[in-house]
């Protein structure tokens, strides 16, 4: 029944891309109905038409999805890493710790390959430090672990406030558009492609791992995992992740709580399944809220990282209710 399941959610989920790619394609300040949408992608029809599909919807609406599955993605992992279901880029920290240091960089005119080396090292500092100071000499609790994220992304959101306060007008607008997720200029999406999947392929085949891991280190140890050296490695996945999806359209936050929890509800906690199916989910819900970013105000465009959050918040409120009373399963 659990197959049957799976099988099930990953053709809903399939079905729902599609349509996330033709809402994306079609929508916007002129409208393409699907018929000249189609004959754009085969390279035919209209110059103006193409133009406007294949050199700028569809490489923004690609990007989107690839920054959507990575968000999803680290969501994954850091659950599994800090055992946590709440666990989530945005809330812990990591997505504040590699904007600060993307935003330095970006002051000191250091160049792309710079500021990518910068995200990724402020991410996986900010993901060691909640690791760190949460377990203390002792073990972690989920409390202990979000009150150390929320309060390190608040010192993280500090430092970006000053670090915006210092910085240039003419730069301070797209800045601030930035940091809330923008994907006006999000067209080269090869890169988070990739990287995604990469991500999906490993965490997929070592799905096993990940699944002993997230009953606990102990049990871990006990079936002959090497624990400290397979935690190293979610924690370099998880920041690069992170780190990529930061600079390549700015902080969006929720996704990597949102998307790993609805699809465990679906289909229960084996990652072999959750990994996969959050890349997809994650992507798919990310390409309709920038869509709808730039389309409900058309032609001003909305911060997409703000739609994700009014869908986020409830949710983890409701989450947070859920594992108080230990509902979460």
């Amino acid at each position: 029944m659990t197959g049957g399941r799976s099988a099930a959610l990953f053709a809903v989920l399939l079905v729902v891309v599609v349509f996330a790619f033709i809402f994306a394609l079609a929508s916007g300040s002129a409208d393409v109905n699907l018929s000249e949408m189609i004959t754009a992608l085969r390279g035919a029809g209209s110059p103006k038409i193409q133009s406007l599909v294949v050199d700028l919807r569809l490489p923004r609406a690609l990007t989107a999805f690839a920054v959507g599955g990575l968000l999803a993605v680290a969501g994954v992992l850091m659950q599994v890493l800090l055992r946590n279901p709440l666990a989530e880029p945005y809330i812990l920290g990591s997505s504040g710790g590699a904007a600060v240091l993307a935003l330095l960089a970006m002051m000191l005119g250091f160049g792309t390959a710079l500021i990518d080396l910068s995200a990724f090292v402020g991410a996986m500092a900010a993901t060691l430090l909640v690791f760190a100071i949460a377990h203390g000499s002792g073990s972690w609790t989920p409390t202990r672990l979000l009150l150390t994220g929320v309060v390190l992304a608040a010192g993280f959101s500090a430092a970006t406030t000053l670090l915006l306060a210092l910085s240039p007008d003419q730069n301070l607008r797209g800045m601030l558009f930035w940091l809330m997720g923008d994907l006006s200029f999000a067209f080269d999406p090869e890169r988070c492609l990739w990287l995604l999947l990469l991500l999906v392929a490993g965490g997929t085949l070592g799905a096993r791992h990940l699944n002993v891991l997230a009953r606990g280190e102990l049990q871990a140890a006990i079936v002959g995992l090497p624990v400290r050296n397979f935690r190293y490695l979610i924690f370099v996945a998880s920041a690069l992740a992170v780190a990529l999806s930061v600079t390549t359209v700015g902080v969006i936050g929720f996704i990597g709580l949102v998307i790993p929890h609805l699809v465990r509800l679906v289909v229960g906690s084996d990652h072999r399944v959750v990994l996969p199916a959050s890349a997809l989910a994650g992507g798919a819900l990310l390409v309709v809220a920038d869509t709808m970013a730039r389309t409900i105000m058309a032609p001003r465009q909305l911060p997409v990282g703000a739609l994700t959050a009014a869908i986020g918040v409830p949710l983890f409120l409701v989450l947070m209710s859920r594992v108080r009373q230990g509902h979460y399963r």
